[in-house]
């Protein structure tokens, strides 16, 4: 099974990307990258796949005889909710406003404002509960996240911290106010992705008791 994702507003690849997830799926590759190539030429986007554990020996062996590169490699991490303090994290309500969190969230992320329509796209995709977090000082964003709601489990999205104000606690502290409001409503398990050459912030999902669970990379053909 290979799951196509295509954002129209956002270039990023998570959102832009062919993802395998059926090691055993191997009949036709070459047909069916061609036939993802067509959506993806479609769409302005060069082809990309997301490689993770799910994705087989087979299809890696088949990019790499083709000459594909291989790039960004990120982390999946967990975190149990049962036993983690958050007696201490505030009690924060998510925002309603989502203009105002995209424009908090392009802020803390250094992302420019031609990115507006496509977090539209992605928030208003999102099916299950999904909390708006923004941390400010006045009208000041310092640190935004998505915290989405999903049954047992927590994801965190859009993690980020204006430039300046990096280093003062205000990431920390407001994954914790998000993991509080998540666990209230059911979560027991927390999860987000990151990049694995993000020192800073493994460090902070670390030191809150993050661990990996797996890893995954992008590839893209030759002169993709």
């Amino acid at each position: 099974t290979w799951v196509v994702r295509l954002t129209a507003g956002h270039p990023a690849k998570r959102l832009n990307s062919v993802n395998p997830l059926d090691p055993g799926d191997t009949y036709a590759i070459e047909e069916r990258i061609g036939r993802a190539a067509r959506r993806f030429d479609a769409y302005g986007r060069p082809l990309t796949f997301r490689m993770s554990p799910l994705s087989g020996q087979v299809l890696s062996t088949h990019l790499d005889k083709a000459g594909w590169n291989r790039f960004d490699e990120s982390m999946v991490m967990r975190l149990p909710l049962k036993d983690l303090e958050l007696g201490a994290a505030m009690d924060q309500i998510p925002l309603k406003d989502i203009s105002r969190f995209i424009g908090a969230s392009l802020r803390t992320s250094g992302s420019d404002a031609s990115l507006r329509p496509g977090l539209s796209e992605v928030i208003g995709a999102i099916q299950p509960e999904a909390g708006l977090f923004a941390l400010e000082d006045g009208n000041e964003p310092l640190a935004t996240l998505i915290c989405v709601h999903d049954g047992d489990l927590a994801g965190l999205f859009e993690v980020a911290t204006e430039k300046s104000a990096r280093k003062q606690g205000h990431g920390r502290n407001l994954i914790l106010s998000a993991l509080k409001w998540a666990r209230l409503r059911g979560a027991r398990e927390a999860w987000l992705q990151v990049e694995a050459g993000n020192l800073p912030a493994l460090s902070l999902y670390r030191s809150l008791g993050f661990e990996e669970v797996y890893r995954y990379h992008y590839r893209r053909p030759p002169g993709a």
